[in-house]
């Protein structure tokens, strides 16, 4: 059963990593637009975000699930063989997974499908995703779950 309870935790560090990743993009395009003078009220960010976070999930979301199912995996396989901490492992799993995803993208389709990653500021953000994305997974990988009678 434990490689149960590791599928869920990789499955909710996806679906952290892909919530903060929709954001940021979403909001990195609004900051675009509101540079160049477009005014965005409140209201409108938010049903933005809502929209993209359920636009992206089919595409999106299923990119970042394969990036980080083989990050994870490596990262796994690192941890058994190098014995070091999963909170080293992971976040830098995690981040590697997204750079990678994106800078594919580009060659593979022509095109970076991902507008908040096309400057250098937005592929951060993207980046830092995948970090947390992997702190997730290691804070998961770290708590005891609790036993009941």
């Amino acid at each position: 059963m434990k490689w149960l309870r590791r599928i869920g935790y990789f499955l909710i560090a996806s679906i952290v990593g892909f919530l903060f990743a929709s954001m940021l993009h979403t909001q990195s395009v609004l900051a675009g637009l509101s540079d160049i003078g477009v005014v965005i009220p409140l209201m409108d960010r938010l049903s933005t975000t809502g929209k993209d976070l359920v636009g992206l999930a089919p595409t999106y979301g299923v990119v970042i699930l394969i990036a980080l199912g083989i990050a994870f995996s490596v990262a796994g396989l690192l941890n058994k063989k190098l014995n070091t901490k999963a909170w080293y492992l992971y976040p830098l799993a995690g981040g590697l997974a997204f750079l990678v995803m994106l800078l594919a993208m580009q060659p593979i389709l022509n095109v970076t499908l991902i507008a908040g990653a096309r400057g250098t500021a937005g592929l951060i953000m993207q980046i830092i995703a995948g970090v947390i994305a992997g702190l997730c997974f290691a804070s998961l990988l770290s708590s005891k779950p609790k036993l009941s009678n």
